[in-house]
């Protein structure tokens, strides 16, 4: 079920209609998923918002029984991708700009975890290539818990192109490698605007992007295994830098 019409689980659905950033069309309760808090919020925030709710038989739900749609399901406008030239002039949240960029992840449950980390980290985007990769789709935002509503996520042509107008920008790269330079701790992350590329859950990073990074890190390992998952390794690299920052600040949270 990829139709990025439609949303799916309490989470996301409350997710979307706490930031008021997408247009949601109507929302579908099963009669039988019953009245818990999240729900009941659902219902208070789309009465509030004017906008159109049913309760419908669970036969009305067979067709989406592949997804895990916990008997809510919204059917809204699609994610607004930012403009790569938009974020650029957009002051950050943050002392300095951190993004993340992935070259080439396919699987959405991976791009849906960076996603919602990369929230979590305090992150400013997410930069995705328009080809060969996973794109955000009803089961990334299931997966990011509605974190795609809470980042700039920003669908770029040539990743190589943005690389390079980053470094123009004042961005460092940081590329992670398993045969990097330095170990990811290694590297201090709290006094640069920085651009962190993950590869492609395969076939890594590409040579040409490589090339163009300021550093090579990499996760150590004790045993010899092929590699951490994709977006397991992104949330130590994003964390990393959240440490360094935190301790450098004195912040508690």
């Amino acid at each position: 079920m990829e139709n990025i019409g439609i949303i799916y689980g309490k989470n996301s659905i409350l997710e979307i209609l706490r930031s008021k950033k997408r247009n949601i069309n109507r929302i579908i309760l099963s009669k039988n998923c019953g009245k818990d808090a999240k729900t009941e919020e659902i219902i208070s925030l789309a009465k509030e918002n004017k906008i159109v709710f049913q309760f419908l038989p669970k036969e009305k739900f067979l067709k989406y029984k592949d997804c895990n749609h916990q008997g809510v399901i919204a059917f809204v406008s699609p994610v607004e991708y930012v403009e790569f030239k938009d974020f650029i002039k957009k002051p950050s949240k943050n002392q300095y700009k951190r993004v993340i960029i992935l070259d080439g992840t396919e699987d959405p449950h991976n791009l849906g975890s960076i996603i919602r980390t990369a929230v979590c980290a305090g992150f400013d985007a997410v930069i995705l290539p328009e080809r060969r990769a996973s794109l955000c789709s009803a089961v990334v935002e299931k997966t990011s818990a509605g974190a795609v509503n809470h980042i700039d996520i920003i669908k770029v042509n040539s990743l190589l192109n943005v690389v390079e107008a980053l470094k123009k920008s004042d961005f460092w790269v940081i590329a992670a490698e398993a045969d990097g330079r330095n170990n990811y701790f290694e590297i201090d992350y709290t006094s640069m605007n920085f651009a962190l590329i993950m590869g492609a859950e395969h076939a890594g990073i590409s040579k040409t992007l490589i090339k163009k990074a300021d550093f090579l890190v990499k996760i150590p390992m004790f045993n010899e295994f092929n590699s951490l998952n994709v977006s397991n390794a992104a949330s130590i690299l994003m964390y990393e830098a959240v440490k360094q920052i935190m301790q450098k600040s004195n912040l508690t949270v």
